[in-house]
């Protein structure tokens, strides 16, 4: 490399995962091209880099764990694809080996159970709690919450 130039290559989020987990939220918001990057660093556990004249491969031997919404409204469809309720194409979903769906069957009594037991377990003054009515939801917390 020439004396004068004083390029740096940064590594990203899956080279700095090599040999661990990398985590990612909001999948379905990446970009086109990182995308294809991610597709090709799951693939062959490699990323190629061709920058001023330098070309290397960067190893990425990690395990993605990666969480995405649905992408029409927040709602998921269940007459759609997962890749049509994700956004996210079959060669790129076919890339991880478990694909779990998890679905909010929006019941007001259950998340009002489900508060009131992550409040009793974790509130730091159990008899300021205020306990939630199941037709009270969530707004019963209030600010101080």
């Amino acid at each position: 490399i020439d004396a004068e130039y004083m390029g740096v290559l940064e590594a990203g989020a899956l080279v700095m995962s090599d040999g661990g987990v990398c985590c990612i939220d909001e999948f379905s918001s990446i970009s086109e091209h990182d995308r294809t990057t991610i597709h090709e660093a799951m693939e062959q556990q490699t990323l190629s880099v061709a920058k001023a004249g330098l070309v290397t491969k960067l190893s990425t031997r990690c395990s993605v764990i990666a969480a995405t919404n649905p992408k029409a409204s927040g709602k998921f469809d269940p007459t759609g694809s997962l890749t049509f309720n994700t956004s996210i194409g079959s060669p790129l979903l076919s890339r991880f080996d478990v694909v779990l769906l998890l679905q909010d069957t929006q019941d007001e009594a259950w998340d009002a159970s489900v508060c009131n037991f992550i409040l009793e377990k974790h509130c730091a003054k159990p008899d300021a709690m205020t306990t939630l009515k199941s037709e009270a939801g969530p707004a019963a917390l209030g600010s101080s919450w």
